[in-house]
């Protein structure tokens, strides 16, 4: 005799084992999912930007099933949306573990730049990011409900330095802090971002390890002759 069974497929009679439901991924397992997905679409958004990116390629490259992403994420955009958020969240948490209010304002400032430097050298999927974003007009990063947040404690952090500076006599006074961040990063972006044409312009190799070593200071100087009292 054929029956039955709750989902409507027929059987041979005979009692069969109802098939248990997936147990839900634990939290520490979900965590490490997100975060595979996330490091694998910052590869394939830094290499081939958001149009470019292909779903199926990052959920092979995070070892993760595809209907994973949409569950956390929504959607392609949203999956970038989140890189944007990651990407500037870990410079700017890296920033804090600094400690710059342990140091004499002048050796503060010297450890900013040199770490703004650092990083962007070890992280070029950041600048590439950046690059792309700019290129998008910011389009995805206003959707972002974070980054705002992120950037408080960095403005925040450069105001104290700036303060110090000022109270001990050594830099100007009324130096506006977003502006100085700016700077900061823009001495080192530009360079890291032209060393390649650069190379070709100036008939100097940018990317050799003296010429880094060699643009750092200048860097620093730089900026120290910007903000300090004549």
């Amino acid at each position: 005799m054929r029956v039955t069974d709750d989902a409507g497929v027929k059987t041979s009679g005979k009692a069969v084992p109802a098939k248990s439901a997936a147990p839900a991924p634990r939290p520490r397992e979900a965590d490490a999912t997100r975060r595979r997905i996330l490091d694998a679409a910052k590869a394939e958004f830094a290499r081939l930007g958001l149009a470019g990116a292909r779903v199926d390629a990052i959920a092979l490259r995070a070892k993760a099933n595809k209907r994973m992403i949409y569950h956390y994420f929504g959607s392609k955009e949203g999956l970038y949306v989140a890189i944007l958020d990651d990407a500037y969240g870990a410079i700017r948490a890296a920033e804090q573990q600094l400690k710059l209010d342990d140091l004499a304002p002048e050796d503060a400032i010297r450890k900013l730049v040199t770490f703004t430097w650092n990083y962007f050298i070890r992280n070029p999927e950041f600048l590439t990011l950046v690059n792309t974003e700019n290129l998008y007009r910011a389009r995805y990063l206003k959707k972002s409900t974070v980054i705002r947040e992120l950037h408080t404690p960095l403005i925040e952090m450069v105001r104290s330095i700036l303060e110090r500076g000022v109270a001990a006599g050594t830099f100007r006074p009324g130096l506006d802090p977003v502006q100085v961040n700016l700077t900061i990063a823009a001495v080192g972006y530009h360079y890291l971002n032209n060393r390649f044409t650069g190379s070709i312009i100036y008939d100097r190799d940018l990317n050799a390890r003296e010429a880094l070593d060699e643009r750092l200071a200048f860097n620093i100087e730089t900026i120290l002759r910007l903000i300090c009292r004549d």
